[in-house]
């Protein structure tokens, strides 16, 4: 349950203001809300899923002290990352507006090739080094996909007047502060 409730509120802050959230607003102008939010499941659970995977392959060759700081200066990273911002491109943008094929499919082909790459797959294969996949992998799913849930309802109820450099900002020092208690830790013990 332990890997479940951090990889959930990891990847639920690491969502925040992400690229995916804009994408999970942008579709959900476009299509009803479960269809987006089906497809964002589906597509999150297979990345993560392979996230997972490729963490506990690295969590069972390299050793621990050394698994806590790479994952330390991993979160310093995605702190950074955060502040720096995520925006759609033109591109994926019109791509989200002119997909008029089922919205699950869309949404989730969208979602995957999105997601590949990106801070909260890297967020979860550095949390599957520390702790137990099957919790990893369910929590940062449900995380992610709760975050782009508040997403859709957020902007379909808001618009684009979201507090962007708001979120930003929170979801960095949040980043900031794991990545600290990671480095710090090793010390510690």
């Amino acid at each position: 349950m332990e890997a479940f409730w951090i990889s959930l509120a990891v990847i639920f802050v690491a969502e925040l203001g992400d690229k995916s959230q804009l994408m999970a607003m942008t579709f959900a102008t476009r299509f009803k809300p479960w269809p987006v939010l089906a497809g964002i499941t589906i597509a999150t659970a297979i990345v993560h899923l392979a996230s997972v995977a490729m963490g506990g392959l690295l969590g069972d060759f390299l050793p621990t002290t050394a698994i806590t700081i790479i994952a330390g200066i991993a979160f310093l990273g995605f702190a950074v990352w955060t502040l720096r911002g995520d925006e759609l491109t033109d591109e994926e943008s019109e791509k989200a507006n002119r997909t008029t094929r089922s919205a699950i499919i869309a949404v989730g082909v969208a979602f995957f090739l999105a997601e590949l790459g990106d801070k909260t797959m890297l967020a979860t294969i550095t949390l599957a080094t520390q702790h137990g996949w099957l919790g990893t992998w369910i929590g940062s799913t449900v995380g992610m996909v709760a975050a782009d849930a508040l997403a859709i309802v957020v902007g379909r109820m808001l618009g684009k007047h979201l507090p962007e450099k708001v979120i930003r900002y929170g979801a960095a020092a949040a980043f900031a502060v794991f990545g600290i208690i990671l480095l710090v830790e090793p010390l510690v013990v």
